[in-house]
């Protein structure tokens, strides 16, 4: 085995380097604290491996993005968003029986308790859907035990998958003051997610495939996206042994923040901005280079990507076939794709590896398929629900796990006396 030499205050020390299977090399730190009294400070945890983890491998200096060593290319193209859910939670690709059996039980398992409706009839017509969301899934761990039989992991799981689609749906129905829409088992899951939102009581509502095809596309390339933020904190909450639903609402609660699950909301409200203002989007790509504008461009650039991030190849596709089948004519379609040919032209933006990401073509698209603005992030929720599950049950089926205790390096005042209010 090799190792690497730390040299700190005139001693050596050594620690292990450990080789991912597709050869990334990692330091072994587990023990330097113990040994050397130190520890490492790592803001952001940007160089930080918190786990050893088997569900989703990304290279992103080639733009490679895999689950389970599947090509999200290959994914994207033959597969559907159910059979996704099981390759990451599980482990593999299904067999057709194990397929049929997972689609029923998330078929079956949508209804929520009527009870629940109360908690959605307690929430200000004013809150945000996320906020909504957030709650109802930590709700849930009222209603179902948390054991750890693996036939009851493996329910709950279930039903958490099955009934994120009832809770997103109720929650945009809440938003807008309609009647809830109870799920239809005819229907498969992005079809039945389409049906609950946008149907109406005594009319009947028929779901595009093509509308469909295209939710589930974007839910593929949302199911998971290695140890980003909301990921490490379903992974942090978990390690204390809360259960699946409160570790899982305190993802969403991580994804709602704007420089990670509100980016493609983000993209959005730029593009209306550059429309509002005659549509220069010349003008703004200038003020992009420009530090003193205080103008950011959003949708552009990724923490892990340092080449085109795949997903976006996918989507800028798709969402030409998508707006071509719906006869919609979005500008911010039109502003987006120029905003996008100068980065791939320009210099500075080439210089610094600034390509457009999976948020900024998955906000244009939703417009198209009729999904409000404020409802974006919710969709990620439902993307990301499998790879969170997979995370959660990975870290606890791991016997290595222990509960998450970073460190910190204090900065504050030194020891002093306490002086009564009297004489202060």
């Amino acid at each position: 085995m090799s190792t690497a030499k730390l040299s700190l205050n005139g001693q050596e020390y050594e620690f292990p380097v450990i080789e991912g299977s597709e050869h990334e090399v990692a330091i072994d730190f587990t023990k330097l604290r113990a040994q050397t009294g130190a520890i490492s400070y790592d803001p952001g945890y940007g160089n930080t491996g918190s786990c050893k983890s088997a569900i989703t491998f990304i290279d992103g200096e080639k733009g490679i993005l895999r689950y389970r060593g599947y090509p999200i290319e290959q994914l994207a193209e033959h597969s559907n968003f159910v059979e996704v859910c099981y390759l990451t939670i599980y482990g593999k690709l299904p067999s057709a029986a194990e397929l049929a059996a997972f689609q029923k039980s998330l078929t079956y398992h949508t209804l929520i308790h009527e009870d629940m409706k109360k908690f959605f009839e307690g929430f200000p017509p004013t809150a945000h859907p996320m906020a909504i969301m957030s709650a109802m899934t930590v709700s849930l761990s009222a209603y179902y035990p948390d054991l750890l039989d693996p036939e009851v992991v493996d329910l709950n799981i279930a039903r958490l998958l099955a009934k994120a689609k009832t809770l997103a749906a109720f929650a945009y129905k809440k938003s807008i003051g309609q009647p809830y829409i109870y799920p239809r088992n005819d229907l498969n899951y992005t079809e039945d997610f389409l049906h609950m939102m946008f149907a109406v009581p005594a009319e009947p509502y028929k779901v595009s495939p093509v509308i469909a095809r295209a939710l589930d596309l974007l839910l593929i390339l949302h199911a998971d996206h290695e140890q980003n933020c909301s990921t490490s904190t379903v992974r942090m909450v978990g390690s204390s042994q809360a259960n699946l639903f409160a570790s899982i609402a305190s993802g969403i609660s991580a994804l709602w923040g704007p420089l990670h699950g509100g980016a493609n909301q983000e993209v959005i409200n730029m593009l209306e901005m550059i429309h509002r203002d005659g549509g220069d989007y010349k003008k703004y790509m200038d003020m992009a280079k420009d530090k003193e504008s205080g103008f950011r461009l959003m949708g552009f650039g990724h923490r892990v990507y340092k080449n085109f991030d795949p997903r976006a190849r996918i989507l800028k596709k798709a969402a030409d076939d998508v707006l071509d089948e719906l006869g919609v004519n979005d500008p911010l379609l039109g502003i987006a794709k120029n905003l996008e040919e100068i980065a791939l032209a320009d210099s500075y933006f080439v210089e610094r590896k600034l390509y457009p990401n999976v948020d900024f073509y998955s906000g244009i698209i939703y417009r198209a398929l009729g999904i409000p603005t404020d409802m974006f992030t919710v969709m990620f929720v439902l993307g990301r629900m499998p790879g969170w599950i997979a995370q959660w049950k990975e870290m606890r089926e791991d016997p290595a796990t222990r509960i998450n205790r970073p460190r910190q390096v204090y900065s504050g005042a030194t020891e002093r006396d306490y002086t009564p209010v009297t004489s202060r």
